[in-house]
């Protein structure tokens, strides 16, 4: 019996009782209607059956729709997960949430642009076998790539060893803050590369690896440059220009600040000037800084009180300041004890 004859068997049944009922000599008159009463009947259940066996193909095709459409969101998914990789978060989720559109486009925005790359990389390349620079490299720039993240950047590209970073884009907390995260970031870069001191010889380096940074605040032309085919989410201006030519001149281990970023950041990052250099591509000289280790910033005060915020650097000062500030600082104490008698 088939499923729909197991569905239909009430039908069927009654079917059957009509039919003999009619076939009753006793009632022939009537045997007409009746025929006529069971034929719209099975063609009633004909009708029904035929139906149900529509139903049970598109349920079945349904079912199957269903079935592709998950595969291909799970595609869709684990490719949308790899060009995560390709792209910033910020760019990728930009991208995704329809703000950022595909085409090639641009806008003028004040960025502070960060460069890095290792000291010494092209001796590096030549004594290491392919195997274990891939792996150093890999794991190194995986390294900083966390701390850029972790501090907000918009990681750009990387080339070879070199990183290209900026912050500002696509989404920005003001020019200084911008420039406080990007210069802490870059601090918090050196420091981790000095704790990682002890791994690079299992990949047969017989020296750590040093970075050198230049970091250079201003406006940009930042978007999708390229062409129809291939587009890349970068910025371009005097500004990136400036800042990939203070991370050539920069020492090794140091980070080289231009004057906008300087600027920006004095209050908050020990710096020292550098001098005027002669960058290439540059038309003028620029006043460089950078910023000072822990070591070379001696001693520090530092006061708070509720919304208020002090802090001296001692080295910065010279004799005349030191002693004008001890002054500042009797009177204050004086101010603040007499305050706490009256209370």
């Amino acid at each position: 019996m088939s499923n729909n004859d197991i569905i239909f068997k009430h039908e069927n049944h009654v079917l059957t009782e009509i039919q003999n009922f009619s076939s009753d000599q006793s009632l022939a008159s009537m045997r007409a209607g009746y025929k006529n009463i069971i034929s719209e009947y099975e063609r009633l259940l004909k009708t029904t059956k035929h139906l149900v066996k529509l139903n049970d193909r598109s349920a079945d095709r349904l079912s199957e729709l269903a079935s592709e459409t998950q595969e291909k969101n799970n595609q869709l998914e684990r490719l949308s997960k790899q060009l995560s990789k390709y792209l910033s978060p910020q760019v990728y989720d930009s991208i995704f949430r329809g703000h950022q559109k595909s085409g090639i486009a641009s806008a003028r925005k004040k960025l502070t642009v960060f460069f890095s790359d290792i000291v010494g990389f092209t001796s590096i390349t030549e004594s290491l076998e392919p195997e274990d620079l891939t792996a150093a490299l890999n794991y190194y720039l995986t390294e900083m790539s966390a701390i850029a993240l972790q501090y907000g950047a918009t990681i750009d590209k990387y080339i070879g060893d070199a990183i290209m970073i900026f912050f500002g884009d696509p989404t920005s907390d003001g020019a200084k803050e911008d420039a406080t995260r990007c210069v802490s970031m870059a601090i918090a870069m050196q420091e981790r590369l000095q704790e990682l001191s002890g791994e690079w010889a299992t990949f047969g380096l017989h020296e750590p690896l040093r970075m050198r940074i230049g970091i250079s605040t201003g406006f940009c032309t930042v978007g999708n440059f390229g062409s129809e085919n291939r587009l890349d989410y970068t910025a371009v201006g005097a500004c990136v220009n400036i800042a990939s030519r203070l991370e050539s001149k920069a020492d090794s281990g140091k980070i080289l600040l231009s004057q906008n970023t300087y600027n920006l950041v004095k209050d908050d990052v020990p710096c020292a000037e550098a001098g005027k250099l002669t960058l290439k591509g540059v038309g003028s000289r620029v006043r460089a800084f950078k910023v000072l280790d822990r070591g070379d910033v001696g001693p520090v005060i530092s006061i708070r009180a509720d919304q208020s915020y002090l802090r001296a650097r001692l080295s910065a000062l010279s004799k005349g300041e030191l002693d004008q500030f001890k002054r500042s600082l009797k009177e204050a104490l004086a101010d603040i004890e007499g305050h706490i008698e009256r209370l």
